[in-house]
């Protein structure tokens, strides 16, 4: 069973990671869905993060998934608030019985860095020293908050979604966004990790639109 990682990510709120090594029908047989998706690998992401969402509540109603207004995923009654993410062969999910959340993993991958300039200024390059992972950290912490946001329009990750500090202690980090996609801009707090394959970040604490 390739569970990573559990945890606690607040008072309401549960997160887990996985390590999609098992086969579509394990997943299928797990969520009971059969989904529509041509591509093979997207379909067993979709499955993955599925299946944790039922890992983190037995009784997580995924036939009751819907996708709103803004094309965010949602329960009917909002009876969870959640957020999948999943960079192959890893899916995490985090599950919140009171409050809107995001999360969002992804593996190593150049292609970020090529793209930093567009997500990162000048001040944010500087808060990752140079360190790859970081960056990649900080693009977690931006998808995670834009996921807890989840409504269309344009979004510039740079001017909307500032990242004004970044802290480590014993190998976890803590970073503020400067929502800037409020009426009333807030500080959003945000919790993540680094490990040898992946960075992954979430929502730990935001403000109400």
């Amino acid at each position: 069973m390739p569970l990573y990682r559990e945890w606690k990510t607040g008072p309401a709120a549960l997160a887990a990671i996985w390590k999609m090594e098992e086969s579509e029908a394990f997943f299928k047989d797990s969520t009971g869905l059969f989904p529509d998706i041509n591509n093979e690998k997207r379909r067993m992401e979709h499955l993955g993060g599925r299946h944790l969402l039922r890992w983190l509540k037995r009784d997580f109603p995924l036939q009751n998934i819907v996708r709103d207004e803004h094309n965010k995923p949602r329960l009917h009654g909002e009876t969870f608030f959640f957020s999948v993410s999943h960079s192959w062969p890893w899916a995490a999910a985090i599950v919140n019985s009171q409050h809107d959340t995001g999360i969002d993993i992804q593996t190593w991958n150049p292609r970020i860095m090529a793209i930093s300039a567009k997500f990162l200024s000048a001040e944010e390059a500087d808060l990752c020293g140079g360190d790859d992972r970081l960056i990649t950290l900080l693009w977690c912490a931006k998808e995670a908050a834009y996921k807890w946001y989840g409504k269309r329009g344009i979004v510039n990750f740079i001017q909307h979604l500032p990242v004004t500090r970044l802290m480590e202690d014993s190998g976890s980090y803590d970073a503020i966004i400067s929502f800037q996609l409020a009426e009333s801009p807030f500080d959003m707090h945000i919790s993540g990790f680094l490990t040898e394959e992946f960075a992954c970040a979430w929502v730990a604490q935001a403000g109400d639109i």
